[in-house]
């Protein structure tokens, strides 16, 4: 009711709809106060919600998920170790399409082990749990399939291009706003299940060290307040259709076209970092199976797997 009202909502009006006192409305009141709601109350006026308030809550979420089956499940923890460590110990019992989401997380982890910072409440942190039924060799795509969500949901909700540093961090003006990182537990011909874990920079408006030249939020580059609950249903929305897509052919080639159009440095110089020794190329797009295609510089052509190497720009980040 405070939602769908623009202006104060009276405190007898609360009373006569929910059949209830003055005293058992004043304190569910401060009940979504304490949960994090900007609720203005005036006397003779009644109570207000401020709609800049951006709360994770399971509920919110749940009504706000609008596809059939990727958000099927919300499980909401104001603070955890690790959504993706949480979605795989409950991947039994939880169905395709749920998601873990969390305000902070204490063990977030990145690509190779890396940490992953995780701000408590201001940034996104979640993930997906599918459960499919392809051969694990395509399991990776899946990582690009996301960061292509990602990205398109950012430039729907907030109006701002959103590019993709292959295979699946999402930069905007040049810096990092998010990484995901997809872990599986598979046999050799049988997928268990895969989740695809998604860290967002939303609100957060400091940075340190070394992530002052490669990082940003998307406040930050806004200069605005990006509603969380909004962004997180747009992602799984896109995610859904662009997945299906997938399942039709288990491969990228219907969607190849649009991941190369978002690539930050789609016919750049990068730094190839492989184990095997570093070298600079000239990217090129994905091909069908997501896997980069470049060109070194005596001409010949390889195709990098996300899996094995890194990639970055020749005087940076990007």
């Amino acid at each position: 009711m405070l939602k769908a009202c623009p202006d104060y909502l009276s405190g007898q009006m609360l009373c006569d709809h929910f059949q209830v006192s003055r005293t058992a409305v004043w304190k569910v009141m401060n009940q979504l106060k304490n949960e994090g709601y900007h609720i203005e109350s005036v006397p003779n006026r009644g109570y207000r919600l401020i709609q800049d308030t951006d709360i994770l809550h399971e509920d919110e979420l749940q009504q706000a998920v609008r596809g059939k089956w990727a958000g099927c499940r919300v499980i909401y923890k104001k603070i955890t170790g690790s959504t993706n460590l949480d979605a795989a110990a409950a991947a039994g019992e939880l169905p395709h399409g749920a998601v873990i989401v969390a305000d902070e997380q204490t063990a977030g982890r990145g690509r190779r082990g890396r940490n992953w910072i995780s701000e408590p409440q201001g940034n996104i942190y979640f993930s997906l749990l599918l459960k499919p039924d392809f051969l694990p060799e395509k399991a990776s795509m899946v990582t690009l399939i996301m960061a292509l969500a990602v990205a398109k949901a950012i430039e729907i909700v907030v109006k701002l291009p959103a590019m993709i540093k292959w295979p699946n961090d999402i930069v905007i003006e040049g810096k990092k706003v998010c990484g995901i990182l997809t872990e599986l537990r598979a046999e050799p011909d049988l997928i268990h299940h895969i989740v695809i874990g998604v860290g967002i920079n939303a609100h957060q408006k400091n940075f340190e060290g070394e992530a002052l030249t490669y990082a940003t939020s998307i406040d930050r580059e806004t200069g605005g307040f990006v509603n969380r609950t909004e962004l997180l249903a747009e992602i799984w929305a896109q995610f859904e259709t662009l997945y299906e897509e997938f399942e039709k052919t288990l491969d990228l080639s219907s969607l190849q076209e649009e991941y190369n159009g978002r690539l930050v440095d789609l016919g750049q110089k990068v730094r190839i970092l492989d184990p095997k020794g570093e070298y600079t190329a000239l990217s090129g797009g994905i091909d069908a199976a997501g896997q980069l295609q470049v060109a070194r510089e005596d001409g010949s052509r390889e195709s990098i797997y996300a899996g094995e190497v890194s990639v970055r720009g020749v005087y940076g980040y990007v």
